[in-house]
């Protein structure tokens, strides 16, 4: 039975200090993103990430996204960042963007993909609780609590999570559906918005006009 902590009451930093022992034990946890909830692991654990991807149900190869407390993080866990990239993450971060870039070869991680796509998508997320928790604890591998290929969970089922193989929920009650993120991947040199969410491909154009490619339907990070 998973245990449920409710965000709503309680301070903040107990709450992530829970959080933070959890995710260093190795454990996958959930918890709110601005609209939906997500699995959460360390990115560095190799078991975590692949118990997260069971849960889930998703094939094989298929990756986890990366969150960050901020952009300087980024030059940490990618290698040559292109300066249009710079920009955006200066303009929409933190926010609904997430940016398709080359990893650090050097990272010994595997988020679901054994490294073949050489590309890690990164976010750095809006919410409070996420990003006390991302200060504190560096990168951490997510994707969404719903199964594989579903829409965003917005609630948490409290009768549903007692046959969860998680170490614990992180519940904030039901949230604001919304957009997902606007994706925008490195090409080469260049950049191209594989999906356009809840930033614009005209906000984004504003930022950096070389920005290239037309939006299509993905899965919510």
């Amino acid at each position: 039975m998973a245990p449920r902590v409710d965000l709503k009451q309680g301070e903040v930093k107990n709450q992530v200090a829970k959080a933070l022992k959890l995710i260093r034990d190795g454990y996958v946890i959930v918890l709110p993103a601005e609209h939906g909830y997500l699995y959460v692991a360390d990115a560095f654990s190799h078991f975590a990430v692949r118990a997260m991807h069971v849960l889930r149900g998703d094939e094989l190869g298929v990756s986890a996204q990366v969150l960050c407390h901020s952009a300087q993080t980024v030059s940490g866990i990618t290698r040559d960042v292109p300066a249009d990239a710079q920009l955006l993450m200066d303009e929409f971060w933190p926010g609904l963007l997430s940016l398709n870039l080359r990893p650090n070869r050097g990272l010994n991680w595997d988020l679901g993909d054994d490294n073949s796509l050489d590309l890690i998508s990164i976010r750095v997320p809006k919410v409070r609780f996420l990003r006390a928790l991302l200060k504190e604890s560096g990168p951490l591998a997510a994707a969404s609590a719903a199964p594989a290929g579903a829409g965003p969970l917005l609630k948490i089922d409290r009768s549903a999570i007692k046959g969860w193989d998680v170490a614990t929920v992180f519940d904030n009650g039901a949230l604001k559906a919304g957009k997902p993120s606007t994706v925008i991947e490195q090409r080469n040199d260049a950049l191209h918005i594989v999906r356009e969410g809840a930033i614009s491909s005209a906000q984004v154009r504003k930022i950096a006009p070389s920005v290239s490619g037309e939006s299509q339907s993905a899965e919510n990070y």
